[in-house]
């Protein structure tokens, strides 16, 4: 079988991560569909289920099962195969490889015995549903899966709650409730999408604070399918008047000891002022002390 032209010119073969449909199979690219079909072998998340992507576009390259249980073991038998330069196209039953699904132990394994990996992108539910939240994009954090224990979850909510960028989580239908109900209660009301079946038959968001999301679960049918939540970031607090932070500063001069430049550091984090601000309002301030009769004759 000639190698696929997407792979660079080694002495191996190359994995590739092949990004599959979340549910819509007219989601699949023109390129993922081809690499699957010129690939010498297809490790795959779960082997019947990929069957239905696969005799969907008439792939009939081998595969062999690689989850989360195996995964280790799979590598070991992988490696060899790429090292006879036959490629090797890695997917997951839906979205991107490694993204809360298998892969990065496989990954990890390969580029460690110099085999290059090839990234083939397509579906990602995370980037899918965040362009049609309606919360900001320009920065977000991908939490994925919470732990399922109490203490630690909360835990896990509380280190969250002070980052500005939008929060994206994963979680079953049967914890999307208690997780909602939780991050209410560290988070506070702010603004969240609900994303269900994202390209399926019953796709569905759910826009709003925490608690209309909530109110909303309360009176629908059990969720089916894995759930992706958005929530808003913290905001950012108002700056102080320039008043109000000359005796802010005042306060901190008479007590701290910090030089001018950290304790312009400091007063800029705390406070969401410049640190130009700051130091400039230091400095005068530190003149007019030294200074007190500077505007009397010298």
């Amino acid at each position: 079988m000639p190698s696929i032209s997407d792979s660079p010119p080694v002495h191996t073969g190359t994995l590739f991560v092949v990004a599959t449909p979340l549910g819509n199979l007219e989601d699949m690219t023109f390129r993922a569909v081809r690499i699957l079909k010129q690939a010498s072998l297809i490790a795959a998340e779960d082997t019947r289920h990929s069957r239905k992507l696969l005799s969907h576009y008439g792939i009939a390259t081998p595969v062999i099962s690689c989850h989360e249980h195996n995964e280790m073991r799979t590598a070991e038998k992988l490696i060899p195969h790429l090292k006879l330069k036959k490629d090797i196209a890695l997917i997951t039953d839906a979205g991107t490889p490694c993204i809360s699904d298998p892969g990065y132990r496989l990954v990890t394994a390969v580029l460690a015995q110099g085999v290059p990996v090839v990234p083939i992108p397509g579906c990602c539910a995370v980037v899918a549903g965040l362009s049609v939240a309606g919360l900001p994009t320009d920065r977000f954090l991908f939490a994925g899966f919470l732990p399922k224990k109490i203490t630690h979850q909360e835990q896990a909510i509380q280190a969250l709650a002070d980052q500005s960028a939008t929060l994206v989580f994963y979680e079953s239908p049967r914890r999307i409730q208690t997780l909602l109900e939780r991050l209410l209660a560290i988070l506070g009301d702010r603004e969240a999408c609900l994303a269900r079946e994202i390209t399926k038959l019953h796709e569905t968001f759910i826009r709003g604070p925490l608690s209309h999301v909530i109110a909303c679960l309360g009176t629908n049918t059990p969720l089916k399918g894995e759930c992706t939540l958005y929530v808003a970031g913290a905001k950012s607090p108002e700056p102080p008047s320039s008043r109000v932070l000359e005796t802010l500063i005042q306060n901190r001069l008479a007590e701290s000891h910090l030089s001018t430049a950290d304790l312009a550091k400091e007063i800029s984090h705390q406070y969401a002022v410049s640190k130009k601000q700051a130091y400039d309002t230091i400095l005068r301030l530190k003149s007019s002390h030294s200074n007190p009769n500077q505007e009397g004759p010298p």
